[in-house]
């Protein structure tokens, strides 16, 4: 049976008050000042203040409720396996992390866009774009779906903004890797319980990819994050908050003067269900991303040197990697000339 030791004393993460942009210079300032340290120190935090309202998170929250209870037939009919480009339905573990399964059911939604089979000239990252599979018993969920998509968008747009202002950088660095054709991607989570065989993998270790992840959980927990001592310390729900976590484009971009952190989610005991929701603030998958020019760039460390994990200049072949990795069964039945050789 695997175990996830957590540290004690509990630490918590910082709580980060991004409405404080509007409070005048002084609220700003400390704004600033405590969302360098997160992100330089920790990596992690808790977003309040971040403008999304009940309603929105509650229609949300229900259509994807709804979705969880549909019969297995309707879920099933939206099996990724189908997808080339890695949306839709993913059952309880089929999905991967580390080479191993990780327990839980999902839905991936990405921007609703026509398929593009890229061409013997152009990158294979371009099978990532293509349309969502929608159950047709539930169409409130494209709608909701797709709102949260923009409305998250905004806002990661706006945090990312006064994250680069806080460590002395153009708040508009980055702006041109991301315009209209930004690769958001969204997850409807479901940890069913426990694996019967004693296994705790809800999500293995792991770094995200992108720039900004905003993390809606629900009151269950399960979720732990890395921490300096290099133990594992639980994030506890915080009503309202999203948690937020720098993805490796950030480390790449400030060569590790930020941090992406290493996070997990232990399985729930028993037959204990938990639900969450990811959201990936992307870039265009053709975007090259520059290092950032910013004043504390000489106290950076440099970044994590993981040979099994490579980073790419071009964001859309950092997510191919992982999605080849994530889906084997996928991977293996629409693009076995892109796996390497065992």
């Amino acid at each position: 049976m695997t175990t996830y030791p957590s540290s004690s004393p509990f630490q918590q993460l910082p709580i980060i008050d991004l409405s404080a942009a509007d409070r005048g210079p002084q609220a700003r300032a400390l704004l600033h000042a405590q969302l360098h340290s997160a992100a330089h120190d920790v990596g992690f935090f808790q977003l309040v203040g971040h403008g999304v309202s009940a309603a929105e998170t509650s229609a949300l929250l229900d259509a994807m409720h709804r979705f969880f209870a549909l019969p297995e037939a309707d879920r099933l009919a939206l099996d990724n396996i189908g997808s080339p480009h890695f949306r839709g339905y993913t059952r309880t573990g089929d999905e991967r992390t580390g080479g191993s399964r990780d327990w839980r059911d999902q839905l991936d939604i990405g921007a609703e866009r026509p398929a593009r089979r890229p061409g013997a000239d152009e990158p294979a990252y371009w099978w990532l774009q293509g349309p969502n599979q929608w159950p047709a018993a539930l169409p409130e969920l494209r709608t909701a779906a797709l709102a949260w998509i923009d409305r998250l968008g905004s806002v990661a747009a706006r945090l990312l903004r006064e994250l680069l202002t806080a460590i002395g950088a153009p708040a508009d660095f980055y702006e041109p890797a991301f315009g209209e054709w930004a690769h958001p991607h969204l997850k409807l989570v479901r940890y069913p319980g426990s694996a019967g065989d004693g296994a705790g993998q809800g999500v293995g270790a792991h770094k995200d990819y992108g720039f900004l992840t905003l993390l809606l959980q629900d009151t269950v927990g399960g979720l732990q994050v890395q921490r300096a001592d290099g133990l594992f310390h639980d994030v506890p729900p915080l009503p309202g908050a999203f948690v937020v976590n720098l993805g490796e484009l950030l480390e790449v971009a400030t060569d590790g003067y930020l941090l992406a952190t290493n996070h997990r989610v232990v399985s729930p005991p028993g037959a204990t269900e938990r639900f969450s929701v990811p959201f990936f603030y992307n870039p265009r998958l053709d975007a090259r991303i520059e290092p950032l020019v910013f004043p504390h760039a000489s106290a950076a460390p440099g970044i994590t040197d993981d040979p099994t994990n490579p980073l790419f200049a071009e964001y859309g072949f950092n997510e191919l990697k992982g999605k080849l990795r994530a889906h084997p069964l996928v991977a293996a039945r629409h693009h076995a000339e892109l796996l390497t050789p065992a």
